[in-house]
C-alpha cells in the first residue's frame, strides 16, 4: 500500500490512473467479501495516519480531482430517473448493456464509472460501511492539513457545484410537480399555491443568500428551517398522491413521475444538509459522515445505472400494489367466517363444478373434431375463457381461483399487524378460515364435477347408443392424473397461470378505476337512448365491480389453453393439470371403463386429483403472497411462530377445517 501511495504526486501516472490502482488494491476478489475490503481500507487508513507525507500526497490528489472535474451532472443525474419515460429508459439501459456508452473523465460521474467498473463494486463499497469511509476522510483531512476556508473568501468550486445542482434539481421538482397527470389525481394542487413552485422560490432565495453571506460576513445568514418545511410539504403531497392512486388507479407514467419526484426531493434534502453543515463548520472532517453517505449512494447508482431489475422494480412497485389491493378486496369475499357463508361458498363452488364438468365434456368433443393445431388451440382457449367468465357471471366459484385472491388479503393483514406478536393470533384465525373456505370450495367443485361428468357420459350413451369415451380414451385420461409421471409439473404450470390471472384481474381493476371507464360509459348517448338511464347505470356499476374478475377469468382460460399450444408450437412437453378439470375427466373415465376401475388405478387417480389440487393451490398462493408482500414492502420474520400457532390450533380443533362456527343471532 505504501509503494502505491508513493506514486501519488509523481510523474508517469495520471490522477485517474493512480486512483484506479488504489481502488483495485481495495477491491476484494469477491464482491461479497466485504470484510476483506474493510481490512484493506483499514490498512490504508493506518498508512496515511502514520506517514504524513503520503497523507498529504493523497489529500492533494483528491482535492485536485474535485477541483478539475464537473460535479453538477453527478448530483442531478446519477441515481435519479430521467424524464425520457419508462420504455425509452428501458431501451436505453438495454442498449448501454449491449454497447457501453462513452465515458468522459472530465466529469466526476465519468470518473466514478471508470474507477468502479467491476460487476458488484457497489456491494463491497456499501459493505465497508459509512463509519469506516468517514474515518478514512477524517484521517485524510486531519488537523495537520491546510487551514479551512474562512468567511470572506470566495466559495470553493465544489461548494459552487452543489449550489448549482440544488438550483437545477429545484427547477426539475417544479416542472414535475405541475404535470397534468399529478393534478388529475390531486385537483387541490390547482386550488392553492403549489408547494412545488413555492419550494423553488424559497430555495433560489436561500442559495443567493448563502453565496452573499459566504463572501460578505456583513450579510445576515438566512434560516433554512422554512425551506425544510417547504420540502417536507412537497413530500407530503407526493405521499398523498400515492395514496389516492392506490385507491383510484395508477399507470406506469404516473408511477414513473412520482418516483422521479421523490428521488429529486431526497437528493435536494441530502445536498442541502451537506451545504448547511459546510456553512456551520468549514472543515471537511465535519461533513465526513454526510459526504460518505452521499458517496456510497452515488457509487451504487453509477454501478447499477444500467440494471433493468432495479429500474423495473421501482416503477412497478406502486402498480403492483394497486393490482394486489384490488385482489385483496376481492379475496375478502372468498374467506368465510360463519356457517351461512361457508355453505354459501360451497353452493357457489357446486355451480362452478357443474359448469366445469360441461366445459370438460365440450373440450373432449372439440378434441375429436380434427381441427388444425392453431384452430384447435383457439377453440380450447375460448372454451376455457368463456366458461370461466360464465361461472363468474352466474355467481359460481372456481376453487383454484381463490389462492391468488386470498393471498393478497393475508398480505394486507400482515401489513396491518407489522409482525406484532400480539396480533399473530388473529392472523392465525384468518389463515384457518382461509384454508376452511378453500376446502369448502374444492369439495363443491369436485363433488359436483365428477358426478356431473358421469351423468353426461351416461346420457350420451343412452341417447346415442355409443359410449362417450372408448376404453382406450378413458385409460388415457386416467394416465393424465397419474402422480407418478409429469402430472405435478403440469399442475405447477396451471398454478402459475392462476397466479398470472390474478395479476391480470388486478390490472384491469386498476385500468377501470384509472381510466374511469364506468363514468365514460355513462357519457355515451346511444345506450341511454336504446336502453334508458337505469339499465345503463346498472351496466356501468357492473363493469366497475366486475371488469377485473371477468378479464382475469377470460384470460385464465387463454393461459390454460395457451400452455398446451405453446408446447405444440415449439415441440415441448408442456401441458396443464387443473384439479376441477382432472376430476371431471376421471368421472368420464369411470363411465368409459363401464365402472370396472381397478382399485390400484382408482387409488392413483384419487391421489393424483388430491396432489394436483395441492400443487395448484400452493404455487398460485405462494407466488401471489410473495408479490403482494413485496409490493407492500412487508418483511415478516415470525413465519415459523405463525405456522406453529396454526398447527397448534388445528391439532386442538381439527374440525375447524371442515365446520364453520354458527351464525350470530
Amino acid at each position: 500500500m505504501e509503494a502505491l501511495l508513493r506514486r501519488f504526486g509523481t510523474n508517469g501516472w495520471s490522477e485517474p490512473e493512480r486512483w484506479s490502482a488504489l481502488v483495485d488494491a481495495l477491491r476484494p476478489a469477491r464482491a461479497s467479501d466485504t470484510d476483506r475490503a474493510a481490512d484493506s481500507l483499514r490498512a490504508l487508513i493506518e498508512v496515511i495516519g502514520r506517514r504524513q507525507d503520503l497523507r498529504i500526497r493523497l489529500r492533494e490528489s483528491l482535492i485536485g480531482l474535485f477541483r478539475e472535474r464537473k460535479l453538477v451532472s453527478l448530483y442531478v443525474s446519477s441515481g435519479l430517473l430521467p424524464s425520457s419515460g419508462f420504455f425509452t429508459e428501458t431501451a436505453r439501459r438495454i442498449s448501454n448493456r449491449l454497447l457501453p456508452e462513452i465515458v468522459d473523465p472530465a466529469y466526476m460521474r465519468g470518473l466514478l464509472t471508470t474507477l468502479f467498473h467491476h460487476p458488484g463494486d457497489e456491494i463491497w463499497v456499501a459493505g465497508i460501511g459509512e463509519d469506516l469511509w468517514a474515518e478514512f476522510i477524517t484521517t485524510l483531512f486531519d488537523e495537520a492539513g491546510p487551514s479551512p476556508v474562512a468567511n470572506g473568501e470566495q466559495l470553493p468550486g465544489p461548494v459552487l457545484e452543489i449550489i448549482e445542482a440544488l438550483r437545477i434539481l429545484s427547477y426539475h421538482v417544479s416542472s414535475i410537480g405541475l404535470d397534468p397527470e399529478l393534478v388529475r389525481i390531486d385537483p387541490t394542487l390547482e386550488e392553492h399555491e403549489s408547494p412545488f413552485m413555492a419550494q423553488n422560490a424559497e430555495l433560489v432565495a436561500y442559495l443567493a443568500n448563502y453565496r452573499s453571506a459566504w463572501n460578505d460576513p456583513e450579510v445576515a445568514v438566512e434560516d433554512e428551517r422554512h425551506l425544510v418545511v417547504m420540502l417536507d410539504q412537497c413530500e407530503d403531497v407526493v405521499l398523498r398522491i400515492r395514496r389516492k392512486a392506490a385507491k383510484i388507479g395508477t399507470s406506469l407514467s404516473l408511477t414513473f413521475k412520482l418516483e422521479r419526484l421523490h428521488q429529486h426531493l431526497t437528493r435536494i434534502a441530502a445536498l442541502l444538509e451537506l451545504l448547511i453543515q459546510i456553512r456551520s463548520d468549514h472543515r471537511i472532517v465535519s461533513v465526513a459522515p454526510l459526504a460518505t453517505r452521499l458517496f456510497i449512494e452515488l457509487t451504487t447508482a453509477e454501478c447499477r445505472k444500467n440494471a433493468l431489475s432495479d429500474y423495473w422494480g421501482k416503477n412497478l412497485e406502486l402498480l403492483s400494489l394497486r393490482m394486489t389491493e384490488s385482489a385483496s378486496r376481492s379475496g375478502e369475499h372468498y374467506i368465510t367466517s360463519t356457517r351461512s357463508e361457508y355453505f354459501g361458498i360451497m353452493r357457489s363452488a357446486a355451480l362452478g363444478g357443474l359448469i366445469i364438468a360441461l366445459m370438460a365434456s365440450l373440450k373432449i368433443v372439440l378434441d375429436w373434431q380434427g381441427f388444425a393445431p392453431l384452430n384447435e388451440a383457439l377453440m380450447f382457449c375460448l372454451n376455457y375463457g368463456i366458461g370461466f367468465a360464465l361461472i363468474h357471471i352466474l355467481g359460481g366459484t372456481v376453487a383454484t381461483k381463490q389462492p391468488a385472491m386470498t393471498a393478497n388479503a393475508i398480505a394486507a393483514s400482515i401489513g396491518e399487524t407489522r409482525g406484532r406478536n400480539r396480533d399473530l393470533g388473529s392472523l392465525a384465525d384468518l389463515i384457518v378460515r382461509t384454508i376452511r373456505s378453500q376446502i369448502a370450495a374444492i369439495i363443491g367443485n369436485i363433488g359436483v364435477a365428477i358426478p356431473m361428468a358421469m351423468l353426461v357420459s351416461i346420457a350420451v350413451h343412452l341417447l346415442s347408443g355409443e359410449p362417450f369415451l372408448a376404453p382406450d380414451d378413458a385409460r388415457y385420461l386416467l394416465d393424465e392424473v397419474n402422480p407418478l409421471g409429469a402430472t405435478l409439473i403440469f399442475a405447477a404450470m396451471a398454478g402459475v397461470c392462476l397466479f398470472l390471472s390474478g395479476l391480470i384481474a388486478g390490472y384491469y381493476d386498476n385500468l377501470c378505476a384509472y381510466g374511469r371507464i364506468p363514468q365514460r360509459l355513462l357519457q355515451l348517448r346511444w345506450p341511454r337512448r336504446m336502453l334508458g338511464e337505469r339499465p345503463v347505470q346498472r351496466i356501468a356499476d357492473y363493469v366497475e365491480n366486475n371488469l377485473g374478475a371477468l378479464a382475469g377469468n377470460f384470460f385464465f382460460g387463454f393461459l390454460l389453453g395457451g400452455v398446451t399450444a405453446l408446447g405444440t408450437l415449439f415441440g415441448l412437453p408442456l401441458d396443464i393439470r387443473h384439479i376441477a378439470f382432472s376430476s371431471a375427466y376421471v368421472g368420464h373415465a369411470i363411465v368409459g371403463l363401464d365402472f370396472s376401475l381397478p382399485w390400484r388405478i382408482g387409488l392413483l387417480a384419487a391421489g393424483g386429483i388430491v396432489l394436483i389440487g395441492v400443487v395448484n393451490l400452493a404455487v398460485s398462493f405462494s407466488l401471489s403472497l410473495a408479490v403482494a408482500m413485496r409490493a407492500r414492502r412487508i418483511t415478516f420474520d415470525q413465519g415459523k411462530d405463525l405456522v406453529a400457532l396454526v398447527l397448534t390450533r388445528l391439532r386442538a380443533r381439527p374440525m375447524d377445517l371442515f365446520r364453520a362456527p354458527p351464525d350470530l343471532p
